[in-house]
């Protein structure tokens, strides 16, 4: 799905309104990593599409890297970070494998933002994942994570999201997406992107992949027996607070014993 959508994911983003909305919370946060003496904090996007939070945490003095498994999106990432005139290192790697790549106690401070954490269909998944974090990162460092509020979503059975629209010149692009509620618990996530140059006809294209929806307690029971500590629960990446029934999305803040 991802590879598919990495041409056109800064169009489906927009990464103006967004990083000024997230970038306020996401420094005060990382102010709180450890890191030794006066060294740039080391931060890790592990799951960081096109590359654009750890290229703006750069640009902020921090030592970011990031990682995706999607060899499409680190291709258009490590293209965004050269725009930008700054040495960003980006892996193709997936959960599970960061330690291997990035070296055991690499980073102050892991990121796992963009509702990426659900595309583990398993608790085994989720486990080892959550292990693989901890072991990237140094002593007292920070995860901090971003999902879906589906504690909302399974209790609204909500299955459309806002649509995103985009302009370049002439050319159109609309994306929407929904969820699709299947026996056994998973939600497929489907986005339908439409696509036009001028006044032609639309183009359409789906894709899609599964979610395994996990709630705040199902995060908090993962991380605690992962051996993370001091969960802090945010209902935003603005730093409200963390209503189940409201929220819009769920961020927890974390730290490695």
């Amino acid at each position: 799905m991802y590879d598919l959508l990495s041409k056109d994911y800064d169009r489906f983003v927009n990464w103006s309104n967004r990083l000024a909305f997230e970038m306020p919370f996401l420094l005060k946060q990382l102010q709180q990593a450890p890191r030794s003496g006066d060294s740039p904090v080391r931060v890790l996007d592990s799951a960081c599409g096109t590359g654009q939070h750890a290229i703006a945490l750069a640009r902020e003095g921090m030592r970011a890297s990031g990682a995706d498994i999607s060899p499409e999106m680190i291709k258009v990432a490590r293209e965004n970070a050269a725009s930008a005139g700054l040495d960003v290192r980006f892996e193709p790697v997936g959960f599970g494998s960061l330690s291997q790549t990035f070296c055991a106690g690499s980073c102050d401070a892991l990121l796992c933002l963009g509702n990426s954490l659900p595309h583990l269909l398993t608790p085994a998944a989720l486990t080892e994942a959550l292990a693989d974090f901890h072991s990237c990162l140094a002593p007292g460092g920070l995860l901090l994570i971003q999902n879906r509020n589906f504690d909302g979503v399974l209790a609204r059975h909500e299955r459309w999201m806002e649509p995103q629209a985009h302009t370049e010149g002439d050319h159109q692009w609309v994306f929407q997406r929904f969820y699709d509620f299947e026996p056994g618990g998973l939600i497929r996530f489907n986005i339908v992107t439409l696509y036009r140059e001028g006044t032609a006809e639309w183009h359409a294209r789906l894709t899609s992949t599964h979610l395994l929806p996990q709630t705040h307690e199902d995060l908090s029971a993962a991380l605690s027996a992962a051996g993370f500590t001091s969960l802090q629960f945010f209902g935003g990446l603005g730093g409200g607070e963390f209503e189940p029934e409201k929220s819009g999305n769920l961020v927890i803040a974390a730290i490695k014993e």
